[in-house]
């Protein structure tokens, strides 16, 4: 079986939704940019790249028109590769990566973009139109389609996760994000983007604009509960709405070789698993089991763990359940502070997982998130 390795990455920084600095930019725009960059970093050229993968949570709109393929014609890839979206929910642009690495792995193909893009600006949270089947509505699957936040209540509650140790998590995640920004970790993942203002003129946007330097203890305490009155959910210790885009380009082991590209880290094991949907922060518990198994290794041989934190809650109940050392996880904060563009985000937390192993000197990585309507995805990774 071929050996699937990742020879370059890039991301946009993550903009708030709404009234962050992506308001101005198409979806399909964002993924051409980031495929287009990523492409250059990994030294390819665009004429041998095979197929595009890109994941969305919403695709419609700006997002439709299978945007994968647009996002490939955009970005100056041969007519002659395809295009494709797959949408996972919040796992949208994980999926996508595992996806190429197996039709690499099996043979398939050499060279494949994967990536994601959201804007939650461009299309809102549920979609323009949604449509509900009765037989979720009426009692026969009544969690099918509960709030993301009710979730988020419902893991607190069943894992005895308390308010304090709530806003405790989210405050490191955003201390440790600042701190990364004012050390330029993010430079070699981000891409600036060039932003059209009124009159012609251009802003340049290079920085990750959720994470809070003023945030405190006090501050997030002071926060009221949001999805339920009586709850501990606030919008502190959640991840917010945000637009963004991420891709890395993966390769046959053989392929890099003979092109002379050297890998960054090849993928060793990748799984899904499903949950109850009412508690569907804790997918990563049972995502990440199986694929420690079939890496044949132990959470304590993973040096780096990057947790897509949803919630403080159930990021808090996944590391108490999985017996996660917290000085491996994260080093560089997560989506409560660097934010959450859900069909994105696995493609930004891989570009950061890239830059962690790389910059920190480390080897084994672990990439792992929750899913809405109740599922886990991890994937493992090695340096080469």
């Amino acid at each position: 079986m071929e050996r699937a390795v990742i020879v370059g990455y890039a991301r946009t920084p993550v903009a708030r939704a709404n009234k962050g600095s992506l308001v101005t930019m198409r979806s399909d725009d964002l993924g051409a940019l980031v495929v287009r960059e990523a492409v250059k970093r990994a030294g390819v050229d665009p004429k041998v790249v095979e197929d595009v993968k890109i994941g969305c949570a919403f695709p419609e709109g700006d997002q439709g028109m299978n945007v994968g393929r647009m996002i490939g014609i955009l970005a100056g890839l041969s007519l002659d590769s395809g295009g494709s979206t797959t949408n996972r929910f919040c796992g949208s642009s994980l999926d996508t990566i595992n996806q190429a690495a197996a039709e690499i792995m099996v043979g398939n193909a050499d060279v494949i973009v994967a990536g994601g893009v959201e804007s939650m600006t461009r299309v809102p949270m549920g979609g323009f139109n949604p449509s509900f089947n009765e037989k979720f509505l009426s009692g026969e699957f009544p969690a099918a389609y509960i709030p993301m936040g009710l979730t988020a209540e419902n893991v607190a509650e069943r894992f005895e996760v308390s308010r304090e140790d709530q806003d405790k998590f989210a405050l490191a995640s955003h201390q440790k994000a600042i701190k990364a920004i004012e050390a330029g970790q993010f430079k070699k993942e981000i891409i600036p983007v060039e932003v059209p203002q009124p009159g012609g003129k251009v802003k340049v946007f290079d920085t990750d604009e959720c994470p809070r330097k003023e945030t405190t203890l006090e501050k997030l305490a002071g926060l009221k509960p949001v999805f339920r009155a009586d709850g501990s959910v606030t919008a502190g210790n959640s991840s917010p709405l945000n637009d963004g885009a991420a891709a890395v380009v993966l390769m046959s082991e053989k392929k890099a070789k003979e092109l002379g590209i050297k890998p960054l880290v090849r993928i060793v094991a990748m799984a899904y698993a499903g949950v109850e949907p009412e508690v569907m922060g804790i997918g990563p518990i049972p995502a990440v089991r199986k694929a420690l198994k079939k890496a044949g290794m132990e959470i304590g041989n993973i040096d780096i763990i990057e947790l897509n934190e949803a919630f403080a809650a159930q990021s808090i109940a996944v590391v108490r359940e999985l017996k996660i050392d917290q000085t491996k996880l994260n080093p560089h904060g997560g989506g409560i502070a660097i934010g959450h563009p859900l069909g994105a985000t696995g493609a930004r937390i891989m570009n950061t997982l890239l830059s962690d192993l790389l910059g920190l000197n480390k080897t084994v990585g672990l990439e792992t998130m929750c899913i809405g309507g109740g599922q886990g995805i991890a994937t493992i990774v090695e340096r080469v």
